[in-house]
């Protein structure tokens, strides 16, 4: 009898699928990380806990095994990390500027001399310099003014939207949904730049690290959600009304604002072809911040991973 036991145990042992655990530190304020959460609820088979955080948890926190970000904290990380690894995308995200007509704003060049809303080192302040960099306007030709972004109204009197409201700063520039909250506060006053613009898109993209990678199992496992996350992305394309509601809830925002906003956003996983050259081109900005010099692109090469996704999507 006691064989038989140790016998059928062993059979449950080799047929039974193994239970993947994973961590993941993701920024809970911002809509770009909610696929990741269908990802984990739906499609993921295992043990998944999305925590607050970032790509720098993956240096301050052992037990995280993905971070995601924008592509401006990936470069911040890896100045000082070059074994951090950025294995494909969650989201791609296209920024706006929204501007009060009061202040005498009508195109791009009348936002010289004028009061900008940008969270400073972030993709947010990149954004500012590259689309205004379009009209010839330098960043001596503005002023970034500091805030925090907001999920809904009513918004607090240090965020942006309410900053604009008020007179404090004269435009936004960010991710959403400040910048739809803010244009929703000036009502017929506002003027939005930026819904076709090309030349800038937040690239919010999942990161790991070397050693993760090298480590068959979690490998296995990393592959296994990235085959997960590319299911979830998929809804969020074909059919946002069965995500948007839980998508809100997730970022504590409500429907109809994630419904104004999910135009800008492209969703789906993927290793974007212009990646490395968007990464040379941003390294800059980054660089001064970090005091350092900017990363050659044959090192910053080493940072994209490719063959994770590849192999999730060939499983």
């Amino acid at each position: 009898m006691h064989q038989s036991h140790i016998a059928l145990l062993s059979t449950l042992l080799l047929t039974t699928p193994l239970v993947s655990s994973l961590k993941i530190a993701s920024a809970l304020g911002v809509l770009e990380w909610t696929p990741e959460l269908v990802a984990k609820e739906d499609y993921f088979q295992g043990d998944v806990d999305i925590v607050n955080g970032g790509i720098a948890s993956l240096f301050s926190d052992p037990t995280v095994d993905l971070g995601s970000n924008s592509e401006t904290q990936l470069l911040l990380q890896f100045g000082s990390h070059k074994n951090l690894r950025t294995i494909g995308t969650v989201a791609e995200v296209y920024y706006r500027i929204v501007a009060n007509k009061n202040s005498g704003i009508n195109t791009l060049e009348d936002l010289k001399g004028k009061k900008i809303g940008a969270l400073r080192s972030t993709s947010s302040e990149y954004f500012v310099q590259t689309y205004l960099g379009t009209v010839g306007l330098e960043p001596t030709d503005y002023t970034v003014v500091n805030g925090l972004g907001c999920l809904q109204a009513p918004c607090a009197a240090n965020t942006f939207p309410a900053m604009l409201k008020s007179g404090s700063i004269d435009a936004i520039g960010m991710w959403e949904p400040s910048v739809e909250l803010g244009a929703e506060a000036l009502g017929p006053d506002a003027i939005v730049f930026g819904g076709n613009q090309t030349v800038y898109r937040e690239i919010y993209n999942l990161a790991t690290t070397s050693e993760k990678l090298g480590n068959p199992a979690k490998r296995a496992e990393i592959v296994q959600f990235l085959k997960a996350l590319k299911q979830a992305e998929s809804v969020f394309q074909s059919d946002p009304s069965k995500v948007i509601g839980r998508a809100a809830d997730a970022v504590k925002t409500n429907d109809t604002l994630l419904e104004a906003v999910w135009p800008v956003h492209k969703w789906d996983v993927r290793v974007p072809p212009d990646m490395l050259d968007v990464l040379v081109d941003e390294d800059k900005f980054v660089a001064s911040y970090g005091r350092r010099e900017a990363i050659p692109r044959e090192t910053l090469a080493t940072v994209i991973d490719a063959s994770v996704l590849e192999e999730a999507l060939g499983a």
